[in-house]
C-alpha cells in the first residue's frame, strides 16, 4: 500500500505544471524582447550617427580660454 500512496501522491502534485508555465512565460518574455530590439535597432543606429556628424564639428574649449577663438583669460590684480 504504501507504494500505491507514493505513486497517488506523485501523481497529484501540480508543482511541475508551475514550472512549465514559467518556463512558457519567460520565453514569451524574452521572445517579445527580441523583438523590440530588431524593430528599434535600425532607426537608434541612424540617429546615433546623426548625433555624431553633428557633434563631430563642435569645438570644445579647455578652462581658462574664452570665446570660441580660444583666447587666453585675463584677470586683473
Amino acid at each position: 500500500m504504501n507504494f500505491l500512496n507514493t505513486v497517488k501522491a506523485f501523481a497529484a502534485n501540480e508543482s511541475g505544471a508551475v514550472t512549465v508555465d514559467w518556463v512558457v512565460l519567460t520565453a514569451a518574455i524574452v521572445g517579445l524582447g527580441l523583438a523590440v530590439v530588431t524593430s528599434v535597432s535600425s532607426g537608434v543606429g541612424s540617429v546615433g550617427t546623426q548625433i555624431s556628424q553633428a557633434l563631430g564639428g563642435v569645438t570644445v574649449n579647455s578652462p581658462g580660454t574664452v570665446g570660441f577663438g580660444g583666447t587666453p583669460a585675463t584677470t586683473t590684480p
